[in-house]
């Protein structure tokens, strides 16, 4: 379990990544169903002009498209941001199982399908950094 959860958290960090390069707020997430990624996404509301481009939102629609079905039972996510309010509540109506992050935010996640990983703890410490720098260079 240890080493799929760092597996996928590697793939959620290169999706975050992506966004990053395009001077978006750099979240990644991936849906995992039957240990078969069927979504990667990042983040692109500045690039798309949609307030709805997070990732975890970006990612259930392909996820949804890949299984033809908006019930994503059976399935899990991992983000490498703490999901904010507006997706907790999209998360949870389409019925994922299992929520992971990296980092946390200053918001409280109150559902209980999200939880933070402790295993990550190399990648945690370097996308700290990602996400610190980005906000830098916002304020300068």
């Amino acid at each position: 379990m240890k080493n799929d959860i760092n597996k996928y958290m590697q793939i959620a960090y290169t999706e975050a990544l992506k966004a990053y390069k395009k001077n978006e707020i750099p979240v990644g997430a991936i849906i995992v169903k039957n240990n078969k990624i069927i979504a990667k996404a990042h983040n692109n509301r500045q690039y798309k002009y949609n307030v709805l481009g997070h990732a975890e939102i970006n990612a259930i629609l392909k996820a949804e498209r890949k299984i033809k079905d908006w019930r994503l039972d059976d399935c899990t996510m991992y983000v490498t941001l703490a999901p904010c309010q507006m997706c907790q509540m999209i998360i949870n109506e389409s019925r994922i199982d299992k929520v992971y992050y990296l980092l946390d935010q200053k918001s409280q996640n109150n559902a209980e399908n999200i939880t933070q990983t402790n295993i990550c703890k190399e990648l945690k410490k370097d996308y700290q950094k990602i996400v610190d720098n980005f906000f830098k260079k916002l304020r300068d």
